[in-house]
C-alpha cells in the first residue's frame, strides 16, 4: 500500500494541531516530524514530552512515517560525534513509533551548478567508507529498536548512483530517501534512479519525497503539477513498478517563506495521489 505523509519542514511554527486537521481534511495519514531544536520534535524533549506527541499524533488518526535528522554521515570530522547524533536521533524514532531516521550525506563539495553533481574535496572512496562505516556502527543498535537509517538522494550525493555507492558498503540493514528532485536536477533518469535504488525500496527499505518548483528559474517550491518536475512520469514509474511504503510532500516552506502555506500544497499532492493511485492508498 502507498502511505501518504507529510513533512513538518512544510509548516514552520504552525502548530500539531493545525498540521494534524489539514492531514485528516486530504486524507494523509502520515506525517514526517523535522528533527531540530525549536520544531515540534525538539531534540531535547523529554520522556514524558514523546509520549504526548506521539499519543497526539495517533489520536488524531496520523501515523510517524520517520524522523527527519540533519545528521551528516560523510562529513568530516569525529566519527564518535556522528555516531552519536545518530543514536540521539534513533532513540527519539523509538520513541515516537517511527520506522525510520533520514540523514544527509553530506560530504564537502567543491562549487558546481545546480544541475551538476558536486566535486568531492576528498576522494570517493574515503567519503563513502567513512559514511559506510557510521552507519555500520549503529545498524544493530537501530534494527534492535526497529528503526532504519534511510540514507537521501541530496548535496554531496545527489543521485541514486551516488547514495548506493555508500548503501552496498554498510554492514547491516540500512535503507534510501529518494528525493525527487536531485537524481532529475543532475541529469539521472527516473528509470536510471529507480533500478538503482530498486533493491531497498521493494524491500521496504526506505521512501519517497515529492515536490515541485519551476527548474531551473526557481526552486522555490510548488503545487504538483504546476512545475517544471516529471511528476507526472514519477507517479507513472511508481505505479508500473508496483511500489509500496511512504510517499511524503516535502514542502520547503521553512526555506522559503513566501511559499504558500501546507495546506494549499496538500490539495495538490492529493490529487496527485488520486490520479495515480485511486484506491490503492493506505
Amino acid at each position: 500500500m502507498i502511505t501518504p505523509s507529510a513533512s513538518t519542514l512544510g509548516a514552520p511554527g504552525v502548530p500539531l494541531d493545525v498540521i494534524l486537521a489539514w492531514l485528516q481534511q486530504h486524507r494523509i495519514h502520515g506525517i514526517e516530524l523535522r528533527f531540530a531544536p525549536g520544531e515540534i520534535a525538539d531534540p531535547g524533549l523529554g520522556t514524558a514530552a514523546r509520549n504526548e506527541l506521539r499519543r497526539r499524533i495517533q489520536a488524531a488518526g496520523a501515523q510517524v512515517t520517520g524522523i527527519a535528522s540533519y545528521v551528516k554521515v560523510a562529513a568530516p570530522g569525529a566519527d564518535e560525534s556522528v555516531v552519536a547524533e545518530l543514536i540521539q536521533a534513533i532513540d527519539f524514532a523509538r520513541d515516537l513509533g517511527a520506522p525510520m531516521v533520514r540523514v544527509f550525506p553530506g560530504a564537502d563539495t567543491g562549487p558546481a551548478a545546480f544541475t551538476e553533481v558536486p566535486p568531492l574535496v576528498e576522494s570517493r572512496a574515503e567519503v563513502d567508507e567513512r559514511a559506510a562505516g557510521r552507519l555500520s556502527a549503529v545498524t544493530s543498535y537501530a534494527a534492535g529498536l526497529g528503526v532504519l537509517p534511510v540514507l537521501e538522494t541530496h548535496d554531496s550525493h545527489p543521485t541514486g548512483k551516488d547514495v548506493a555507492g555508500i548503501l552496498n558498503r554498510v554492514d547491516g540493514p540500512v535503507g534510501v530517501v529518494w528525493d525527487v528532485l536531485h537524481p532529475w536536477r543532475v541529469g539521472e533518469p527516473l528509470d536510471e534512479t529507480w533500478n538503482t535504488l530498486q533493491p531497498w525500496l521493494t524491500a521496504g527499505r526506505g521512501c519517497l519525497q515529492i515536490k515541485d518548483a519551476d527548474m531551473p528559474a526557481s526552486s522555490a517550491p510548488l503545487p504538483i503539477g504546476e512545475g517544471s518536475l516529471p511528476t507526472e512520469e514519477f507517479g507513472q514509474l511508481l505505479v508500473r513498478n508496483e511500489y509500496r511504503g511512504p510517499v511524503t510532500l516535502e514542502w520547503e516552506k521553512a526555506w522559503y517563506p513566501q511559499a504558500a502555506q501546507l495546506d494549499i500544497a496538500l490539495d495538490s499532492v492529493r490529487a496527485w495521489l488520486d490520479r495515480h493511485w485511486e484506491k490503492d492508498i493506505n
